[in-house]
């Protein structure tokens, strides 16, 4: 009598485990989706001296081909999660040699995508640690999950071509370091905001550089026109208030809509400064505004989170104005 060999439960666990880890990460870059979209930011908590996710999703790494970054890790979870777990599903009425063939080609896109995530993944956590020096959470569960798709489609099956899948694993991973490398070429380059010549609004782009200062942040290097001037004046007449964080970004952009002439009228009657180790700050009063991201502004009574555009301030506030303003985001 011929005794069967067993199937190795890895074997047989191997599809569910991945897609249930496909399914962690299908929630946590949805989140992260959300939350960028909807520009509030106000994930992964930390000290204020301290970087975290806000920083992360701030940043310009968090866009790729002007798309926020989480929507395609997102769409990757999603594709996983599909082919880990489409076969288990088409088990029943199915031709064993179709069934086959389904099951053969899900294992090469898992395998395949898994080296995509783990090799682009590898080379976040690069960024975070040595040129955002940030702590992410999120960014590193989603690290961690990769990886560990990748083992397990690795160790789940019995796979007939070593040599097949060591060079597939070479391929992949080259193409998609190469194309990493190429959609964040021109991170690390200057950019200017330029002055419109149409008389048209420009969109106001934000790279740093250098460390904030402590004091101000970063220079403001746009101007103000009549109409930022006069939405400035508006807003401390009205009793807006703005909450800030030297060190965030997105609050540097939004100097930068209203021009450095306008915001130091807001600097000196509606800016609040939320960060303990700033000479200005008064953690204090935003605490006691349950400030939860930043920028926010409050005005009568309501929060508004994220980067408000000048004439989404002008419509909220009722000011009647000129509305000519340079800059948008």
């Amino acid at each position: 009598m011929i005794r069967r060999r067993s199937t190795p439960w890895i074997h047989k666990w191997s599809r569910p485990l991945i897609g249930a880890i496909a399914g962690f990460g299908i929630l946590n870059t949805g989140y992260l989706t959300y939350e960028k979209l909807t520009g509030k930011i106000t994930v992964c908590t930390t000290p204020e001296n301290v970087k975290s996710c806000v920083d992360v999703l701030s940043s310009p790494w968090a866009t790729v081909l002007g798309q926020p970054l989480p929507i395609f890790g997102l769409l990757a979870y999603i594709g996983m999660f599909i082919f880990a777990l489409a076969p288990l599903a088409l088990n029943s009425g199915t031709n064993p040699k179709n069934q086959k063939q389904i099951e053969n080609l899900t294992w090469w896109l898992l395998f395949m995508g898994a080296i995509a995530m783990t090799v682009f993944s590898a080379y976040l956590m690069y960024v975070l640690a040595f040129e955002l020096q940030a702590v992410c959470v999120y960014c590193i569960a989603s690290a961690s999950f990769a990886l560990t798709m990748l083992v397990l489609t690795i160790i789940g099956r019995d796979w007939e071509d070593i040599g097949q899948l060591l060079f597939t694993a070479l391929i992949v991973a080259m193409v998609t370091l190469i194309g990493t490398l190429g959609v964040y070429a021109g991170v690390n380059q200057s950019a200017e905001i330029p002055e419109s010549t149409d008389g048209k609004p420009t969109a106001i782009t934000f790279t740093p550089k250098v460390e904030p200062n402590p004091a101000f942040g970063w220079e403001i290097t746009t101007t103000s026109g009549e109409a930022e001037i006069a939405l400035a004046q508006h807003l401390a007449k009205v009793g807006a208030k703005e909450y800030v964080a030297y060190w965030c970004p997105h609050c540097h952009e939004q100097k930068l809509l209203f021009g450095k002439e306008a915001y130091a009228i807001l600097n000196e009657s509606s800016a609040v400064e939320c960060a303990a180790d700033s000479p200005k700050g008064k953690p204090e009063l935003c605490k006691a505004a349950k400030i939860e991201g930043f920028p926010s502004w409050i005005i009568n009574g309501k929060t508004y989170s994220g980067v408000q555009n000048l004439d989404e301030l002008a419509n909220i506030t009722g000011y009647t104005g000129p509305k000519n303003f340079k800059y948008f985001r």
